[in-house]
């Protein structure tokens, strides 16, 4: 069927590719969602002799949450199949694009733990094919130079429910065109003075196939190419042929391109490439409490709302990775998500669910206090070196704890006026150290000009070293460090960024704004942990998961970010 059939009896309103609950349990059950259920028909029948995928983002920015569901998906796909991905960039837009992107785009791949097929390739690399295409559609009718203003194309377009309007240069002759195109590319045209645009139909119920816009010009340095073009191709025309240049065999984007899809496959066809790449599109991932339009971002960012890009709040790929997160936590959760033709709202808590499922086993234990009250043992002999397991379950070493008279505990586990059911430190109630002795709160000094509790005078029990005292029963377990030899350290408590599950309610995402998304602490960590390697990720005991910052931690002045705190409320199916 021709292409421009296909368009014609597209509905006036965008739509999505129907998927029944019970079609998305049969794909479950068998394994396969139906992207996998194509690949797999296509090979079987003979369709597909190596699958070809690719992960094509655009230079213009940093990736976020919902590229890593694209790299997943391409690569994952690839892997599984014993086919290729390519790393491509689409770089078609010099204006928004800098090799800072590139850089980083390449590294948070590399991080997530995927290889691509070779060196990295760009659309820009093809330009001469696309420009060479470009002429022979001019050449057979399928692509004329339009001359009219950017406003006078937009208005011109239409809309969903009204057909738009011919250029008056649509029926000019192939000779017009092609020297108008010729000046274009000479640069003898000023930026927005003429498009290219394919021939197509102005009366198209999809408004993608109403002459779209194939190259635009200009002025503008690329960070490949360099001054060589004063025209540069449009996405949607550069993409698929890129495509098919690269000879890709399954195409897989979000819903959002559906429409765009008659047009992939006209300009295939048109330029007569021997390889015809299929596209697929799937739904994206929306995570509530979350954005991630690149422009809101951007806004973010801009506006210091954020401390830059790779601000452990934000969803991009380097604010996730310094926020402490893992690269297998985030493969889990697009495995866990899952592929669908319909869009939905993913709970945060499960991708917490993941990345805390990945630090179990992972991460080193420690002790760290975070809000310090002082303690002073009246009756432990001497300062003594313990040593206990850097993690219960997995044989990671040993660590040294010091032990002396001056201890910091957490404030929070100290109450004057118990309430009902506390079972940490009370007057002249008991508690055990993590990994040391019982001890008794024997008196409280209080500040005596505002009445603060200031310090703890305590008691060991020499008989509970690493045994139950006789008699009675201890409950309650509280961490703690030496007061004078732990480092002291400064600590960021991140939270989520949003305080409404969809950021987008209202009049402004910005209203939203978590205030209390990031706190900085001066808290005390033991020796051990001062001496972590930057991105090493921990366990503080009784206070959450933890990573030494990627960039300010130092063994002299350490820096921890928490990662997540130890509370889970998503409940995986089983």
């Amino acid at each position: 069927m021709n292409p421009n059939d296909v368009a014609s009896k597209l509905p006036m309103t965008p739509t999505q590719p129907s998927s029944s609950v019970d079609d998305q349990q049969q794909e479950q059950q068998a394994g396969l969602d139906f992207i996998r259920q194509v690949i797999s028909d296509d090979l079987e029948a003979g369709r597909t002799k190596q699958v070809i995928t690719r992960f094509p983002p655009e230079p213009n920015g940093y990736l976020h949450i919902g590229h890593v569901k694209a790299i997943c998906l391409n690569f994952g796909i690839a892997e599984e199949f014993q086919g290729l991905c390519n790393l491509r960039f689409d770089d078609t837009n010099p204006d928004a694009e800098e090799q800072e992107y590139v850089d980083g785009i390449a590294d948070d791949v590399r991080w997530l733990g995927f290889n691509w097929q070779g060196e990295p390739r760009y659309a820009s690399s093809y330009f001469d094919q696309l420009y060479a295409w470009a002429i022979q559609l001019i050449k057979q009718g399928d692509a004329y130079v339009d001359l009219q203003t950017p406003e006078q194309i937009r208005m011109n377009r239409g809309s969903f429910k009204e057909p738009g309007k011919d250029s008056p240069q649509r029926n000019q002759t192939v000779a017009e065109n092609l020297a108008l195109f010729e000046k274009m590319t000479n640069g003898e045209i000023a930026e927005g003075g003429a498009v290219l645009r394919a021939k197509i139909d102005m009366q198209s119920r999809n408004v993608h196939m109403r002459d779209p816009i194939l190259y635009r010009v200009l002025h503008s340095a690329h960070h490949q190419t360099g001054e060589r073009w004063k025209i540069y191709p449009m996405y949607d025309y550069a993409h698929p042929l890129s495509d098919a240049i690269e000879g890709i065999t399954h195409s897989l984007c979000t819903l959002e391109f559906q429409d765009h899809r008659p047009f992939y496959d006209w300009v295939v066809e048109k330029v007569q490439s021997p390889a015809v790449p299929h596209q697929y599109e799937s739904s994206r991932l929306n995570i509530d409490y979350t954005i991630t339009s690149k422009r809101k971002l951007r806004r973010l960012v801009e506006g210091g709302f954020v401390n830059g890009w790779d601000d452990p709040r934000m969803p991009t790929v380097v604010g996730m990775r310094r926020r402490g997160f893992t690269a297998e936590g985030l493969r889990d959760f697009c495995k866990r998500v899952g592929v669908s033709k319909t869009d939905g709202i993913v709970d945060v808590a499960m991708l917490e669910f993941c990345i805390r499922q990945s630090l179990e086993n992972t991460a080193a234990r420690g002790m760290a206090v975070l809000n310090p009250l002082k303690i002073t043992l009246t009756n432990l002999p001497e300062a003594m070196q313990l040593q206990h397991a850097r993690h219960p379950n997995v044989d990671m070493g040993m660590r040294d704890i010091p032990l002396t008279s001056d201890l910091y505990i957490d404030r929070k586990d100290f109450e004057e006026v118990p309430p009902k059911g506390f079972k940490r430190l009370i007057p002249g109630g008991e508690v055990r150290l993590r990994h040391a002795y019982v001890i008794r709160c024997d008196e409280v000094i209080k500040d005596p000009a505002t009445g603060e509790v200031i310090e703890l005078k305590c008691s060991i029990d020499p008989a509970t070293l690493g045994k139950n005292p006789e008699g009675r029963k201890v409950k309650g377990v509280i961490h703690w460090v030496s007061a004078s030899q732990a480092v002291a350290a400064e600590v960021r408590i991140y939270d989520r960024l949003f305080s409404q599950a969809d950021p987008e309610q209202g009049d402004d995402f910005l209203e939203h704004l978590n205030p209390n998304s990031l706190q900085v602490l001066q808290a005390y960590i033991e020796p051990a942990l001062a001496q972590a390697a930057p991105e090493q990720r921990f366990q503080f005991e009784r206070e959450g998961y933890f990573v030494a910052d990627r960039y300010d931690h130092q063994a002299e002045k350490p820096v921890f970010n928490r990662i997540l705190d130890l509370r889970d409320s998503f409940k995986p199916a089983k």
